[in-house]
């Protein structure tokens, strides 16, 4: 697991890369925070009973530190313009079957990408969840 930090210009972006669960867990997570404003997504995430709550919210984290960092800007102006979760590689391995046989075993891992926003009125929030 590791936590990947990239800043274009003027994005506020954090990454997770090489989480291990399957991306399709992990978007389940994902699409509920995606265009929420930052501090009610975290407090959202705290009590999500869910086991990607807790890499999701700490990639929300480090995108926030980025942004008070870099730009010197407060979480609570911040939203979550953007929020991907694309496969990342997957571990293959073999079960053993009858006959001497083995079906194949995929261990899927993911990668968690996290873009912020200023939000300076309300109407930008509600583009952004278009």
């Amino acid at each position: 697991m590791e936590l990947g930090i990239c800043n274009l210009t003027n994005m506020i972006t954090a990454s997770l890369n090489n989480y291990r669960q399957s991306p399709r867990k992990v978007r389940l997570v994902a699409d509920f925070v995606r265009g929420k404003k930052v501090e009610r997504a975290l407090t959202t995430l705290g009590f999500f009973s869910k086991a990607a709550a807790s890499p999701v919210k700490s990639v929300i984290e480090s995108a926030v530190a980025n942004a008070n960092e870099n730009f010197k800007m407060t979480k609570d102006k911040l939203f979550i313009k953007e929020i991907r979760v694309d496969a990342g590689p997957v571990l293959k391995r073999m079960m053993p079957r009858a006959r001497g046989t083995a079906n194949q075993i995929k261990k899927r891992t993911s990668r968690i990408t996290v873009v912020l926003d200023e939000q300076n009125d309300l109407s930008k929030a509600n583009e952004a969840v278009s």
